[in-house]
């Protein structure tokens, strides 16, 4: 009985460092999302540039596109913004979702580090970013022709993720109709 009690510690302490063990060869940017293969959740959110009409949920449909969540505070979404607007200028359609901001700090954003959005809505409660699943900015989801969800990413889009996984899905997508 002594040795069992005195075992006991020692085989949860090495559970532990198995669990944590395991944890370690994860990439925390490969979260999966419950929204994949679903529709992108309702939203009707004001516009985040003044004199703009705002962004819903069903305004990317009839083609494949990116929305991307972004801050004026967010300091990735400034490491992010260069590829976002080399998107733009090859004819990605991007939404922008302004999470958890001022719009008129989101509009400064845009004025000052360039404008890559077709639609730019801003979610000032973070209710649309909750119902998206955002833990935090940058994510960008990759929408198809019918409003569904087909990929998420988590933390800024670099060009090798573009060409490795993103523009062979949106291709797809598009060829899909």
């Amino acid at each position: 009985m002594k040795r069992l009690i005195f075992l006991a510690p020692i085989a949860f302490f090495g559970l532990l460092i198995a669990a944590f063990a395991a944890g370690l060869g994860r990439d925390p940017t490969k979260l999966p999302s419950t929204l994949i293969d679903k529709p992108l959740p309702s939203f009707d959110l004001p516009a985040v540039r003044p004199g703009d009409a705002g962004l819903k949920s069903s305004d990317g449909a009839g083609q494949p596109h990116l929305l991307n969540v972004f801050a004026s505070w967010c300091v990735s979404c400034r490491v992010e913004h260069p590829v976002l607007l080399q998107l733009k200028a090859q004819g990605v359609p991007i939404d922008g979702l302004d999470w958890k901001d001022e719009p008129t700090d989101g509009a400064k954003y845009l004025v000052d580090q360039g404008d890559p959005y077709r639609l730019a809505g801003n979610d000032r409660t973070g209710r649309a970013g909750i119902d998206l699943g955002v833990a935090g900015v940058p994510e960008t989801f990759v929408v198809d022709s019918r409003g569904r969800v087909r990929y998420k990413v988590i933390g800024p889009i670099s060009p090798e993720e573009w060409a490795g996984a993103i523009k062979p899905l949106m291709e797809r997508l598009r060829a899909q109709g």
